[in-house]
């Protein structure tokens, strides 16, 4: 070990300092040497973070979109199924094609009582389906004329 020596000269101080203030520098230096490189990879992943924050939002949008449109088409097809049914309620049970839109019911029991108790008050069960024709075996005037006139061309391929 070397002896100590006491410190008299204010040189003689500065140079342990700076002595001691460099070996400290050094450690620091090897502690944080890659400093730089790590900031520049935060600084990457910031960015990254940021445009992946982004792409969620808009997936979210998106989504949130997609939900409502698919709750739309749903509540549109139950609509039109449930007019179906009430159509179809009505012409068996003898209701007038107009009629069938008034008929209520959650469900195809409901709305079968619903028609049946409306088919009661309005009697009539021979009603016209809506897409019958009724124009056959008319009375208009020289309706039989054009008849005769159809059946006696002679139609091509025949």
């Amino acid at each position: 070990m070397s002896e100590f020596t006491p410190i008299t000269t204010q040189e003689d101080l500065n140079r342990v300092i700076e002595a001691r203030l460099a070996r400290q520098k050094e450690t620091i230096e090897a502690k944080y040497a890659d400093y730089d490189k790590i900031k520049t990879r935060a600084t990457e992943l910031e960015t990254e973070n940021s445009a992946l924050k982004t792409t969620v939002a808009e997936s979210q949008k998106s989504a949130a979109e997609q939900e409502k449109s698919l709750a739309d088409l749903n509540s549109k097809i139950s609509g039109y199924e449930k007019s179906s049914l009430r159509t179809k309620i009505a012409l068996k049970n003898g209701l007038p094609y107009d009629l069938a839109d008034r008929l209520v019911g959650d469900d195809e029991a409901g709305m079968q009582a619903d028609a049946e108790r409306l088919a009661s008050f309005i009697g009539n069960h021979n009603t016209t389906p809506p897409l019958k024709n009724v124009e056959q075996g008319s009375n208009v005037e020289g309706a039989g004329a054009y008849q005769s006139l159809l059946s006696g061309l002679n139609l091509e391929g025949e």
